[in-house]
C-alpha cells in the first residue's frame, strides 16, 4: 500500500493539472464588451438650441464629423446619409444623424443651418467652441487637423467615419456607405 500511495498522488496531482491546463488553454466564448467610443457631450444645433447626448437616447443614431467648406467627402457623406434614411422607409422616421461640425471658427449655427437645408431634415448639425468639439471628438477616438491651404485659408483633415450609436449612446458599429442605399439601409434596419 505504501508503493500505491505516490503512484495516487502523481495520478492526483496529473488529474489537477490536466485542469488546470484546459482551464487556462480553451478560449473563452465570444462576450459583447461595450467600446469606449462616444460620451457626454453638449454642443449648439443649427437651429441655437443647446443638446446633449441625452436628447438622442432612446433611439438608435448616427454621428459623422465633417464641416461646411468641405469640398467633396462631407457633402457625399450627407447625401449618403440622407439616401440609406429614405431607403428604411418608416423604419427610419424617428432616426436621427448628426452632424458634428469640427470647424467652429466656421461652422456658426447660422452656417449649418443654411448647410444642412440641401439634405435629408433628419441630419442634425451641432457645433460648440474649440474646447467641446475636441472633448467629442476625443471621446470619439476621431481625428481633426487643421491645415493651412497654400492661398492662406485652411482645411481641416477629419475623421469620415459613420458612427452607429444605439438608444444607450453606445457605439454599435461603423455604417458602411460604399454599397447602395439599399444594402447600407438593410444593414442599419438590424440595429434600429
Amino acid at each position: 500500500m505504501r508503493r500505491a500511495l505516490p503512484l495516487i498522488f502523481f495520478a492526483i496531482g496529473l488529474v489537477a493539472l490536466g485542469i488546470a491546463a484546459v482551464t487556462v488553454l480553451v478560449p473563452k466564448a465570444n462576450v459583447a464588451t461595450i467600446s469606449a467610443v462616444g460620451g457626454p457631450f453638449t454642443l449648439t444645433d443649427q437651429d441655437g438650441r443647446r443638446v446633449s447626448e441625452r436628447d438622442f437616447a432612446g433611439r438608435t443614431h448616427l454621428v459623422f464629423f465633417g464641416f461646411t467648406h468641405c469640398p467633396d467627402v462631407c457633402p457625399t457623406t450627407l447625401q449618403q446619409i440622407g439616401d440609406v434614411l429614405q431607403a428604411l422607409g418608416p423604419k427610419a422616421r424617428d432616426t436621427k444623424a448628426l452632424f458634428i461640425a469640427v470647424d467652429p471658427e466656421r461652422d456658426t449655427p447660422a452656417a449649418l443651418k443654411t448647410y444642412l437645408a440641401s439634405f435629408d431634415p433628419r441630419i442634425v448639425g451641432l457645433t460648440g467652441t474649440q474646447e467641446e468639439i475636441a472633448a467629442v471628438v476625443k471621446g470619439y477616438r476621431a481625428y481633426i487637423r487643421k491645415v493651412p491651404t497654400k492661398d492662406g485659408d485652411y482645411t481641416m483633415e477629419h475623421t469620415a467615419l459613420v458612427y452607429v450609436m444605439d438608444g444607450q449612446n453606445r457605439f454599435l458599429n461603423a455604417l458602411n456607405l460604399t454599397r447602395p442605399p439599399e444594402a447600407a439601409a438593410a444593414d442599419l434596419a438590424k440595429m434600429l
